[in-house]
């Protein structure tokens, strides 16, 4: 047996005590003895056991009693009734109470180890279904889907390339900026020189000559900001991609 199984006699008679001790200690079980009811009540108030054995003829309190009062407290908890004086109004009132079963003197080391591992497996089968029931009731945390695991790699990927994606943008956007200036300056100096028709001949070919003038500049800026631009528009459509699948 892998744990050791406390065992309970009550018996005005020290020689039954030691008789259960002398079989049951070597095989797993703590035998321990009371003199009377009252005596066995106590303990079980402050112990837990696997099974307990009354004598009925006792005095004081008779073994039927103690019988009663532990099934009436631990319905749980097997009691064997042992007894010389075995009557069909005993066994009656036995049974009545609950007990498991019935052990009658003379004892023999067979009786007693059969009986307390009846007792045992009767308890442990007892307890399975309260076990059961309280872990029904215990609530179960939900385990977060796997299914989620593909959004929170794309929002990642996402991050990730806007991250790498800022710098060059802002450089672009930096590069540009001074010629798209210029160019929108010279667009409006054109128009307030077309409105005179004098200007007009003037303002057409300082326009073309500006335009040519910054046609180099503008081209070179929109060769050095392509590449960060077409990068960020690929991080962004992979971004994309990734939500998608994870949808």
């Amino acid at each position: 047996m892998d744990a050791i199984r406390k065992v309970l006699v009550v018996d005005d008679d020290p020689v039954v005590g030691k008789s259960f001790d002398r079989v049951l200690s070597g095989k797993g079980y703590a035998v321990i003895t009371a003199r009377n009811g009252e005596e066995a009540l106590n303990k079980l108030r402050t112990e837990s056991y696997d099974v307990v054995f009354t004598d009925i003829k006792m005095p004081g309190m008779n073994g039927l009693e103690v019988a009663e009062r532990v099934k009436a407290s631990q319905p749980w908890l097997p009691v064997v009734i042992i007894t010389g004086y075995g009557t069909d109004a005993n066994e009656a009132r036995a049974k009545a109470a609950g007990v498991s079963g019935f052990l009658r003197k003379p004892l023999s080391p067979e009786m007693i180890e059969d009986s307390a591992r009846e007792a045992v497996l009767e308890n442990a089968a007892a307890a399975a279904p309260a076990e059961m029931s309280l872990a029904a009731h215990v609530p179960v945390t939900p385990v977060p889907s796997q299914d989620a695991t593909p959004a929170t790699v794309a929002t990642f990927v996402k991050n990730i390339a806007l991250f790498i994606a800022a710098p060059f943008v802002g450089l672009a956007y930096l590069i540009a900026f001074p010629f798209v200036g210029l160019g929108m300056l010279a667009w409006m100096g054109g128009r307030e020189l077309m409105k005179y028709r004098a200007a007009r001949k003037i303002g057409v070919v300082v326009g073309n000559v500006g335009f040519f003038a910054a046609a180099p500049f503008i081209g070179l800026a929109y060769v050095i900001a392509l590449p960060f631009i077409g990068l960020a528009m690929l991080a962004w459509m992979g971004a994309r991609a990734l939500m998608k699948k994870a949808g």
